[in-house]
């Protein structure tokens, strides 16, 4: 459906016609108006005066024709006065954050709403701030938010990310956490131990190395009389090592923070048993059992000025009976000298900290981290506007746009104009966002408008098939004296829809018929008993042709010139994934050659076929089908394959063993309201083991991340390392718009996950229906209009 947006003054009018115009075309030269109402606005406003908008209006939309408050404007005392009625007290906050609150009153024909000033000259006087938990957000030794050995009730701003590292003799740890919702934190860790062997024979893989994975909750808000209250979880799964779990506040009496918690396992008075492959939290299945054996900690932290901050920690880690610990026997046979560790901190630069430390009474400790904003581009990003030349400026009007647009970023243009509509079909090449896509697509064809044009439409395609539509009034291109910029006008006038598209204009002009692509690749192998960090860096190229609508070729080549992947694993006894290796070491490879065909109908439901070396490791035949639901809220489908085992180091051949298929329903639910969506997949995976696989993802101005977990039927495994296993992984997927300074929809993913299973394993595909749906769901378009320009802070 279309999402109409509100329009100030005069262009209400032409907004609520687009509106219907859309949903319902009427015939030729009918055109159906709707009621208005005419209110006024007076006071601290950029444009008082009297505005027409449509029935319905509310006090959001009148502030936002009138281009907003002055700096000067006192919103709580604004009155609202209504004929035959007492005036109405409406307080105000900024039309943005106004909009759909029980405050944004509805309007009715006549009102006026007054604004007064503040006493002149005197401006807003600034509410004291106090200061915030800035100081206090230092990672702990291994990367939870925390004094040294211990946690404390802070997290990691949302949607802001941390890495680092640090060593207090015999451990180093490598982490990074992720502020992944308001008051939630994951952190992913490694911890290494000095001078003890991962494995008894010795070999190339080094030190004893444990993974493990944390999260912290504060589920209560620090306010001036309360404390913050969090759980920190730490390393609930597999052999658990490390273990704790820990209920902790902490209080802010500037410049100190105070902390006091208690916690079990490694912060308690004995270890935690090993997992296996499940989870357990005892402070949540068993919390007597929990309460008898935790004990305290706590800490203080002095912030001496904004860039060095002092700490002092009680630990109650009794190393001597940590008995899983491989660093126990060789250096902690007795008790540590002192419970009591101290440290400083210091931030040179804002992303960047770095600490000192002294710890147990006997070790120096050091630490670095930094810490970033997701998805905040390192190089602003700027895409230089089209300037049309004299000699274009005497071609048709066609060419005229088609020629502009393919000089910003579009490709397989079309133009029509019956005089009233000005409709435009494009595919996006460079935008990362279609929202920006359209904006940028409007701003370069205002001055073409002729003026006797009332709407301009857009349908934005891929590969021929529309993904996504757009209109805008005439109006909002031009729109002198209403006080709002351009790109303004265009963001409050525009509307999307996801479905039921025209069809497309024929014919077509700059339809590109190949592409390639060429960027970098590095590829990390962990925890193989040959060596814990195997890798290959090397470029992947791709080269496709586009034969006609829906239609793709591909030919992926692959090089690593720097490769020291191999593996020690002997075969597992389903060969899926377990052998990998074999086919990571090679230094050149054919990475795909297969043909892709996609079909979308009106509504639309996308079915996708593809044949051919669908992957690195499998070829054969793999079919899709997908439809949104709930304007895309909802995406549900199915998928199939069937294919056979690839020849490591024979580009064309085939493994003998016969072949596999997989049987799967899918679905994702997106989540707009906290960026996030959750995928599943049910059904017959590529080993033939039954079950469910569930990702979860967290989107960020372009960055995603993402974890999964799987519960399959293992029995159909005989070996002891996939019998009972659950596949599980993270991964992160970041855009090339963040480095470059230019627009682009390339983006990179990596993912983290054991390439020794074959669990849940299902076919790598080359653009699954899923993806290709993506952020052009309708509930997507309509939260990227609102985020795509939203400055980080």
């Amino acid at each position: 459906m279309i999402f109409s947006r509100r329009i100030p003054g005069a262009q209400a009018f032409a907004a609520a016609s687009l509106f219907l115009a859309l949903l319902f075309p009427p015939p030729a030269g009918a055109i159906v108006g709707r009621k208005t109402v005419t209110v006024s606005v007076e006071g601290a406003v950029r444009v008082p005066g009297a505005y027409t908008l449509s029935r319905g209006a509310t006090l959001s939309a009148l502030i936002l024709a009138a281009g907003g408050t002055t700096d000067n404007a006192d919103l709580a005392g604004a009155t609202l006065f209504r004929e035959d009625s007492p005036a109405i007290s409406a307080p105000l906050s900024h039309p943005r954050l106004l909009k759909g609150s029980p405050a944004d009153l509805p309007l009715e024909d006549g009102d006026t709403l007054r604004i007064p000033s503040l006493r002149p000259g005197a401006g807003r006087k600034a509410a004291a701030r106090p200061p915030g938990d800035d100081p206090f957000l230092a990672p702990n030794n291994f990367g939870v938010t925390g004094l040294l050995e211990t946690p404390t009730a802070r997290v990691i701003k949302e949607n802001r990310y941390r890495i680092g590292a640090t060593q207090v003799r015999p451990y180093r740890y490598y982490f990074g956490t992720v502020g992944l919702f308001d008051r939630l934190e994951v952190n992913g860790r490694i911890n290494g131990v000095i001078g003890v062997p991962g494995f008894i024979d010795g070999g190339d893989y080094g030190a004893y190395k444990d993974k493990a994975f944390d999260f912290k909750y504060q589920f209560l808000k620090e306010s001036a009389y309360l404390p913050a209250l969090a759980v920190a979880v730490s390393d609930p799964h597999g052999t658990r090592i490390y273990a704790s779990q820990a209920i902790v506040a902490s209080k802010r009496i500037f410049p100190f923070d105070f902390s006091l918690g208690f916690g079990n396992g490694r912060l308690g008075k004995r270890q935690l048993p090993d997992q296996g492959e499940g989870f357990k939290i005892e402070l949540f299945t068993n919390p007597r059992a929990w309460a008898r054996e935790a004990l305290p900690f706590g800490g203080i932290q002095y912030a001496a000025t904004p860039w060095l901050s002092l700490l002092a920690e009680y630990s109650p880690i009794r190393y001597e009976r940590q008995t899983s610990d491989p660093a126990r026997e060789k250096y902690f046979p007795t008790a540590v000298r002192s419970p009591f560790n101290f440290g400083a901190r210091v931030k040179p630069f804002r992303w960047l900290e770095l600490g000192a430390s002294w710890q147990r009474g006997e070790e120096i400790g050091v630490t670095a981290s930094v810490d970033f904003e997701i998805g905040r581009p390192l190089v602003p990003i700027y895409d230089p506007p089209y300037r049309e030349t004299p000699g274009a400026s005497r071609n048709p009007l066609p060419d005229r746009i088609a020629f502009a647009l393919a000089d910003v970023g579009f490709s397989d243009i079309a133009v029509s104009n019956d005089g009233f509509t000005l409709r435009i079909d494009a595919q996006n090449d460079r935008y990362f966002f279609a929202p920006r896509a359209v904006e940028v697509l409007l701003a370069t064809v205002a001055p073409f408008v002729p003026s006797n044009v009332e709407y301009i439409r857009v349908q934005l395609k891929e590969n021929g098939i529309p993904v996504a539509e757009a209109a805008a009034p005439a109006t909002a291109l031009s729109g002198a004296g209403t006080g709002f910029t351009q790109t303004e006008r265009i963001r409050n006038a525009v509307g999307f829809r996801s479905a039921y598209f025209d069809a497309p204009l024929r014919p077509t002009a700059y339809r590109r018929r190949i592409d390639y692509s060429l960027k970098p690749s590095f590829e990390a192998f962990l925890n193989d008993p040959s060596g814990f960090f195997k890798y290959r860096v090397g470029l992947a190229g791709a080269l496709s042709t586009f034969p006609w609508r829906g239609g793709t070729a591909l030919l992926g080549v692959e090089g690593y010139p720097v490769n020291n992947i191999s593996t020690s694993n002997a075969p597992l006894s389903i060969l899926i994934r377990s052998d990998v290796a074999e086919y990571k070491k090679e230094s050149i490879a054919l990475g795909r050659l297969l043909f892709d065909q996609v079909y979308a109908t009106r509504r639309p439901v996308y079915f996708r076929a593809a044949a051919g070396m669908l992957e690195t490791m499998f070829g054969g035949v793999d079919g899709e089908v997908a439809f949104p639901l709930r304007d895309g809220r909802i995406l549900a489908g199915a998928s199939g394959g069937v294919v056979r085992k690839r020849a490591p180091g024979e580009p064309f051949g085939f493994r003998d063993g016969g072949s596999y298929h997989t049987a799967l329903l899918q679905g994702r639910l997106n989540v707009p309201e906290i960026d996030a969506a959750v995928d599943v997949k049910w059904g017959r995976f590529l080993a033939g083991d039954r079950g469910v696989r569930v990702a979860v993802s967290k989107f960020v101005r372009g960055v995603t991340l993402s974890a999964w977990y799987s519960a399959t039927d293992t029995d159909i495994f005989t070996d002891r390392y996939n019998r009972g296993y659950h596949d599980k992984g993270i991964s992160v997927e970041i855009p090339i718009r963040l480095f470059t300074g230019r627009d682009s929809r390339t983006a990179y993913r990596y993912s983290l996950s054991p390439w020794t299973r074959d669990v849940a394993q299902d076919i790598d595909r080359y653009l699954p229906l899923f993806d290709r749906i993506g952020r052009n769901a309708g509930i997507l378009l309509d939260r990227d209009l609102g985020s795509t320009y939203k400055v980080p802070k």
